[in-house]
């Protein structure tokens, strides 16, 4: 394939990009969303098991068990797999999950525990607020303390407890919520990105060739988040990770026209040997590893086209000038 890609093929580089929006796929609706998937799905069966044995303890009181039912059919409704997931086939288990209906399915979740609270005995509802003080004052994130302080001061035996329970609890869910659906936000740009980064990618292809050129650029781009996680620099969201390769192939072509701009006998500024190898012959050795560097290093791609701006825009300064 790499020999289709390289000689020019058209059919060659659509196939791999192709493959790689199945891979943007995948990563968005199985790897990023499964973890907390199978989080929720385990979620949903310790709440229904409260609620089975919240529901034995007063048999008798038709409130009580009206309110259990109500939270059990919202249960149900969850473990529907209609309502978080798509199933590709109908009889495969292969599946998709889209982010914003599991973020949906986690605030309703979260709902149906906050009404549990207030159906179990005062027992249950002391261990949970001794609980949430001990996580609030291990906590490091402001205002954690001061909540923790109050909890503390409030007597498990006082009917408000009940109440500043089911307020912390709810203040704890939607930050949590509210945390989960900023970074699914933020994978969902990245992927976005990663799609149209493709898109550019075959159009410029198909147009301009240069494949060998973005596909060393992408292999650059691939190699930094990699390098960066076995060097233990920071972790990387699968977002950056998808959307990495795609902005390497599209940098390295930009980067080896910004080359031979620069490396332009009227301008000169980085001399013949780029001038020869850059954009008019980038099946060269060193315009390949130029290639590379650019999708490896973004910030290699950023100096270089804030240098070729402040030269046109001295350029454009001293024309004004003449004129």
């Amino acid at each position: 394939m790499w020999q289709t890609v390289a000689g020019g093929g058209r059919w060659g580089l659509a196939l791999v990009c192709l493959s790689y929006l199945a891979i943007v796929f995948v990563t968005n609706r199985g790897l990023i969303a499964a973890p907390r998937y199978r989080q929720l799905q385990g979620r949903i069966g310790d709440a229904r098991a409260h609620a089975t044995v919240l529901a034995a303890t007063a048999p008798d009181d038709p409130a009580r068990t009206a309110a259990i039912a109500t939270v059990t059919a919202r249960l149900d409704d969850l473990e529907n797999t209609s309502m978080v997931v798509w199933r590709l086939l109908p009889t495969s288990w292969v599946i998709a999950i889209p982010l914003s209906k599991l973020a949906a399915a986690w605030r309703v979740l979260h709902s149906a525990e906050r009404r549990l609270l207030h159906l179990q005995p005062p027992e249950e509802s002391a261990a949970q607020l001794r609980s949430l003080r001990l996580r609030l004052a291990a906590s490091g994130l402001p205002g954690d303390a001061e909540l923790a302080t109050e909890l503390a001061a409030q007597p498990v035996t006082d009917p408000e407890a009940v109440a500043l329970l089911s307020a912390t609890t709810e203040y704890l869910h939607d930050r949590e919520d509210s945390e989960a659906e900023r970074e699914y936000e933020q994978q969902r740009t990245a992927l976005w990105l990663a799609t149209t980064g493709l898109g550019a990618v075959l159009l410029i292809g198909v147009m301009l060739g240069h494949q060998p050129t973005m596909m060393l650029g992408a292999l650059g781009g691939f190699l930094s988040p990699l390098i960066g996680v076995m060097r233990s620099q920071h972790p990387t969201s699968w977002g950056v990770l998808v959307l990495a390769p795609v902005g390497g192939a599209l940098a390295a072509v930009g980067g080896l026209l910004l080359v031979r701009m620069l490396a332009d006998p009227e301008l000169n500024l980085l001399g013949n040997v780029f001038l020869d190898n850059s954009w008019n012959a980038p099946a060269q050795p060193i315009a390949l590893a130029i290639a590379l560097l650019f999708g490896f290093s973004g910030t290699l791609f950023s100096r270089l086209a804030l240098t070729a701006t402040g030269q046109l825009a001295s350029t454009v300064t001293a024309t004004d000038r003449q004129l």
